[in-house]
């Protein structure tokens, strides 16, 4: 015991000397910088992405054709532009993409990007979102799943594209949409809720080592990572897993009536032709070639909303990504 607690004490020392000095120099930069760094706001690009394939045409055009065949794809392209910029029928298909971690950070940049597109969207305009996330937290997904739901609720229609995952949290999401189209190898479904953590209970108490906690209310704690797990504790702990479970399901299927629940919702996921019978999805698809096919009757508009950080954010995640790798490190 006593040599374990040598061993224990020698880390913490190591680790609180090396995050010590780390803050200190981070903390001096913050100072020397932050005066001299001006203030600037945060960032909305938009991108025509028809721009994008255009350049991309002219590229290959002038390296497989001969003087007489660009001089005459030159004119082509040129009087098809000038027919689309007469053309005020045409429609506008709004870009976003979400690619989501366990926490769904990305949300904050999406919220802010349908904000923006809510004050600009007329009778036509359709909204493209480019979707990939394994899922993670049910609340930041929850969110993340209201905040798309603000297109239909206004009566846009709303295409998720997943040509790789969107699964638990991502099909919560997903489900959302007007039109969900997939690759076909694309991985979706898994609506279903986990959760699991370790208990150090029995290693405590064979080391002699206390643990106390003290809450008002009964069912305030129940599974933890120190205490022991009751019987009564862990059936309270299970019956909240099955009540979120079935808000989950509830969910999908007031956004997705036409599924199977019973068959939809045991926490398995498939491949997107799997999807595609099980009606998850509408159609097989990537998001390049729905884009590719819609350039030529609407006008694409790529939107990217960027937070600016400061000095002192930057250095602040720099400082936590390091410490996270340095106590990977010494342990």
């Amino acid at each position: 015991m006593s040599d374990f607690l040598f061993q224990y004490g020698l880390f913490l020392a190591k680790t609180l000397t090396l995050v010590t000095a780390f803050i200190a120099v981070c903390v001096v930069l913050i100072m020397l910088t932050g005066k001299q760094v001006p203030a600037r706001r945060d960032r909305l690009d938009i991108k025509k992405l028809n721009d994008k394939y255009a350049d991309i045409r002219q590229l290959l055009q002038s390296s497989t054709l001969n003087k007489q065949q660009l001089k005459k794809a030159a004119d082509a392209a040129k009087k098809k532009h000038k027919q689309e910029e007469k053309d005020d029928t045409r429609k506008r298909i709004f870009v976003l993409t979400f690619d989501g971690d366990i926490k769904a950070s990305a949300v904050q940049n999406l919220r802010e990007e349908i904000t923006a597109l809510l004050t600009v969207l007329q009778s036509g305009d359709e909204v493209f979102l480019r979707l990939s996330s394994s899922g993670g937290l049910v609340h930041s997904y929850g969110l993340a799943a209201s905040q798309l739901a603000r297109f239909r609720s206004r009566g846009f229609p709303l295409t998720v594209a997943v040509d790789k995952v969107a699964a638990s949290g991502g099909y919560m999401m997903a489900c959302v949409a007007n039109h969900i189209i997939a690759a076909p190898f694309a991985v979706l479904g898994s609506i279903g809720v986990v959760a699991q953590l370790p208990n150090f209970n029995r290693l405590m108490k064979k080391h002699d080592i206390d643990f106390e906690q003290f809450t008002a209310g009964q069912y305030k704690r129940t599974v933890t990572l120190f205490g022991e797990t009751t019987e009564a504790a862990r059936d309270k702990f299970k019956e909240e897993i099955e009540q979120t479970h079935e808000l989950f399901k509830r969910f999908v299927s007031d956004n997705r009536p036409q599924l199977d629940m019973a068959r939809v919702s045991t926490g398995e996921h498939w491949y997107g032709s799997q999807c595609l019978e099980l009606k998850l999805v509408d159609e097989l698809l990537t998001s390049d070639d729905y884009l590719f096919s819609r350039s030529e009757e609407a006008d694409l508009y790529e939107v990217s909303y960027s937070a600016h950080k400061g000095m002192a954010q930057r250095l602040g995640q720099f400082l936590q990504d390091s410490t996270a790798s340095l106590l990977g490190r010494l342990s």
